[in-house]
């Protein structure tokens, strides 16, 4: 007689938007972010350094990498608002394992290339399906929690990482390659856990006119959003720049290690505030807050020439990513209905991922010797846009 009660009271306890799949996505993004930002600090350190590439093409394989992605990320939503989306989450983490295993065999740096591609198609493969049964029966109200806990999550895997591989780089008298084949682990493991999710499957609830035409039947608030996102994404490339800057500035391979770890410390730490400021606030001003703390993090470091200042910028800039990513997939996911979430994710995540890859190219190519320049115009440009987003929050249905 007791035990159901038990399991009421429990069920009872327990809040409503923290459902099965969000604890299992959890974790699965744990352990990829955890292999993955173990080797990414020390990337654009490897490509330069061992394998001889020049800065520009830092900028370019990321770029590239963003922008391979982008395409597999618009058709990945589309499919999982008719199919299951177990699948395609599976096979995404299972590209991400094969790059990681591309990357411990590159002896040059056409091969890391090909390997961050296959890596990056993996995570365009599995973002919006993920991010669509992360918020299945979860209130519009209550999603910026859900992001802002998978984020937190997720970057709390990007701490674990990164100081898991500043140890091996001591303990393997700095050594970089065998960094690489330890990553392939926890990447294999994420996508074992993946098995653990439920996908209750498609309800069969799009009109044909809608399984035609997914794009256009978006409502207007959707792409009026999605059109500013975008124009901010042309100005945000990839932060192996950064680090590359970090390392010109003067920080050693540990140094550039210990940055990092800071930076998603900090973004770890505020995802979940920012996810839930955003329930109660208009997403707006909270992606506003974002592009601020985007704009000091990217001007402190075309500014300063003290290397032990980016231990106070990189912090800061961490404020950046954890009020504006999972804040923006809840933004775009309580602007459509629940039969066209993967295909609105998909969109907004391969478009900005287009738009990375343009970010991408540009700043490689015009990095220079010490990368001030790019730093400096993306910085101007984030602080333009901060100063013009709140006419977005002017409308009531763009902040729901």
């Amino acid at each position: 007689m007791n035990r159901p009660t038990t399991a009421t009271s429990s069920s009872a306890r327990r809040p409503a938007w923290l459902t099965r799949n969000v604890k299992v996505l959890c974790g699965v993004s744990f352990l990829q972010d955890a292999a993955s930002e173990l080797l990414y600090p020390i990337l654009p350190i490897f490509l330069t350094t061992v394998l001889g590439a020049p800065p520009a093409v830092v900028g370019a394989i990321e770029g590239l990498a963003e922008g391979a992605a982008s395409v597999t990320k618009v058709a990945a939503g589309r499919l999982s608002d008719r199919f299951a989306r177990r699948p395609l989450i599976s096979a995404g983490y299972g590209l991400a394992a094969v790059g990681k295993l591309l990357i411990a065999l590159a002896t040059v740096w056409p091969l890391v290339l090909v390997a961050r591609v296959v890596d990056r198609l993996g995570k365009g493969m599995r973002g919006a399906p993920r991010d669509a049964l992360l918020v299945d029966g979860v209130p519009n109200g209550q999603r910026g929690k859900v992001f802002g806990l998978h984020r937190a999550a997720d970057t709390a895997g990007a701490v674990v990482g990164p100081l898991a591989g500043l140890a091996l780089y001591e303990a393997l008298d700095h050594r970089l390659r065998p960094l690489f084949w330890v990553a392939v682990i926890p990447a294999v493991a994420s996508v074992a856990l993946v098995a653990a999710v439920r996908d209750p499957g498609r309800k069969g609830s799009a009109s044909t006119t809608t399984a035609r035409t997914p794009w256009r039947s978006l409502p207007r608030p959707y792409w009026r959003v999605l059109a500013v996102l975008l124009v901010f994404n042309l100005v945000n490339f990839p932060d192996a720049l950064l680090l590359l800057r970090a390392h010109d500035l003067g920080l050693s391979t540990a140094g550039v290690f210990g940055a990092y770890v800071v930076y998603n410390l900090a973004y770890a730490a505020l995802s979940y505030p920012a996810g839930a400021v955003s329930d109660r606030l208009p997403r707006p001003l909270v992606f506003m807050a974002g592009l601020l703390f985007f704009a000091v993090g990217y001007l402190g470091l075309g500014l300063i020439h003290t290397p032990w200042l980016v231990f106070v910028v990189l912090p800061l800039y961490g404020g950046f990513a954890a009020c504006t990513d999972g804040v923006g997939k809840a933004w775009i996911s309580t602007l459509v209905p629940d039969r066209q979430q993967g295909t609105a994710q998909g969109l907004y995540q391969g478009a900005t991922g287009a738009a990375v890859l343009v970010a991408g190219l540009w700043a490689g190519l015009a990095w220079g010797a010490d990368g001030h320049v790019p730093l400096l115009v993306s910085g101007a440009a984030a602080l333009a846009l901060a100063a013009a987003l709140p006419v977005l929050g002017r409308s009531r249905q763009a902040t729901r």
